[in-house]
């Protein structure tokens, strides 16, 4: 092994009951480089960090990983035995405490005692060495809980940087971030590669490789793919070693005709449930069409999930203003009255708020529909299988069978099991909350053809997105966000990634006449 080599792992291989999750994995990483690991669900990647992580422990699969030139081993089920080791992970899932610092956070189950009491001002002065080392720009005395997501990010990264790390894995890191704030990130990873820091970056958003990595493997079914030097790949040939095959277009090319309006949303104003003195949506008009993609875009923080979780009924208190459908005036109090009207929501966090996963696929397919299936106090379970089973089929979830947990399915076919549980619900209007979020290139193909499917059946669609591309390709209007406002409603004819930010960020207003039909 090279000395500029610090990991190398050499046949890896990990077999489940029934499956191979990874097949003969070889592959090395440079001493302080950013390699990129990248796939779409199911490649393998988890896995593999997994056993470098210390999850799944030394003898629970085949092959070695060598680290620092020798064999690692690590024999316990532990993550912390491999920070020991210099090596740390920082998950999708942040793993902070709320409600308490940052400091207390970076040092938790470590912190400077004396005596059996709690040093305060060394674990807040050692907190704000770690901060400066790494130019991690975060108050160390500050509520987690007040914190931005990007803010979190950092003291998450902080968190692990404080064991001295070698190596430091994120996976997913920018999935809940602002544009902004994956820049800022960028600029702190580009800072860890002049510490000697080596960063492994998993990700689904392929631009950011060819942002800040140096080298990136591409896992498929398990199998090492390529090893190559980012500058010499193309996104396109990364999706074909990813995929198997050559995909040309991103966005597939729906045969949308929309229709009527069927739902109007005038003035709206919404208070925030924590602090009903604050104004959380501060005026927010738009129109959808029967049949349409209508795309929300803004900044973190914008409103735009705070607007589809009250039109929805399930977050802020309506101050003014009016919801109707197909011209009726309507009120949302809660979900039930919003699926009576024809609303559903596939939520931002299909984890959280979309799935409950110790349970089976099919109970979480009927969970929001069981009405239909309930007679003299019981559930008619050869119905409910039934129709769960036609959802899943139309929707292609690759499972063994329904009954199987709804947590040990990809995070493509988890949102797909979202997505078949408000579909049951007939929906007239459909909202998507980041829908592809997590998701492999694959994945999003296929959810993409199953929106454009929906809108030609006459379902209207509102997708919130944090990608504009996504957003671009596949809107039919985009309504612009910005401090709680709707800024303006664009044609996706006239459209642009740079109009869209100048609106988002409230430096230009965009006129477009009062109630104008685009």
């Amino acid at each position: 092994m090279s000395d500029d080599v610090i990991l190398e792992f050499k046949n890896v291989t990990k077999k489940f009951p029934g499956v191979t999750a990874l097949d003969g994995v070889s592959f090395s990483i440079q001493r302080g480089e950013i390699h990129g690991i990248c796939g779409e669900n199911g490649a393998g990647k988890s896995t593999l960090m997994k056993i470098l992580s210390g999850v799944y422990p030394w003898g629970s699969y085949e092959g070695q990983i060598i680290y620092e030139g020798q064999e690692l081993k690590l024999s316990d089920a532990s993550i912390q035995k491999a920070v020991e080791e210099g090596i740390a992970i920082v998950y999708q899932e942040l793993t902070l405490v709320p409600s308490i610092t940052v400091g207390e956070n970076i040092f938790l189950g470590k912190e400077p005692a004396e005596h059996g009491i709690i040093n305060w001002e060394k674990l807040y002065s050692d907190t704000r060495k770690v901060l400066e080392k790494y130019h991690l720009d975060v108050p160390p005395r500050n509520i987690v809980r007040h914190l931005g997501v990007g803010k979190m990010q950092m003291t998450e990264i902080a968190k692990a940087l404080a064991e001295d790390a070698k190596i430091l894995i994120l996976d997913e890191p920018t999935s809940a971030l602002s544009e902004v704030e994956i820049e800022q990130l960028m600029e702190i990873l580009r800072g860890l590669k002049e510490h000697g820091v080596t960063c492994i970056y998993i990700s689904h958003k392929l631009d950011e490789f060819f942002k800040v990595t140096d080298t990136i493997t591409v896992l498929r079914d398990g199998k090492v793919v390529i090893t190559r030097p980012t500058e010499k790949l193309t996104t396109e040939l990364l999706v074909k070693n990813m995929v198997g095959r050559e995909m040309k277009e991103r966005f597939p090319k729906g045969n949308r005709k929309p229709g009527e309006i069927i739902l109007e949303v005038e003035d709206l104003h919404a208070f925030d449930p924590q602090d009903r003195n604050y104004e959380i949506l501060k005026g927010v008009n738009f129109n959808l069409r029967r049949g349409e993609v209508l795309g929300i875009a803004g900044l973190m923080g914008s409103g735009r999930t705070e607007l589809v979780m009250t039109l929805f009924g399930e977050y802020a208190k309506i101050g003014r203003g009016k919801i109707k459908m197909e011209g009726e005036e309507i009120t949302i109090r809660n979900s039930r009255q919003a699926m009576q009207h024809g609303i559903s929501l596939v939520p931002e966090d299909r984890k959280l708020h979309g799935l409950v996963l110790i349970q089976s696929i099919l109970r979480n397919i009927s969970l929001a529909n069981l009405d239909r299936f309930a007679s003299f106090m019981r559930i008619n379970d050869v119905a409910e299988l039934k129709e769960s089973m036609d959802f899943a089929k139309s929707l292609a979830i690759k499972a063994h069978n329904l009954h199987a947990r709804a947590d040990s399915l990809s995070g493509g076919n988890q949102q797909k099991t979202v997505i078949s549980k408000w579909l049951m619900s007939n929906p007239r209007v459909l909202i998507m909350d980041d829908p592809t979020r997590g998701i492999d290139v694959g994945t999003k193909y296929e959810i993409y053809k199953i929106m454009n499917d929906l809108a030609e059946k006459g379902i209207a669609i509102v997708m919130i997105s944090s990608d504009l591309e996504e957003v671009l390709g596949m809107s039919d209007r985009i309504m612009v966000m910005c401090e709680g406002r709707s800024v303006c409603t664009l044609d996706i004819s006239e459209a642009t990634e740079e109009k869209i930010m100048t609106l988002a960020t409230g430096t230009e207003t965009y006129h477009i006449p009062e109630r104008q039909s685009l």
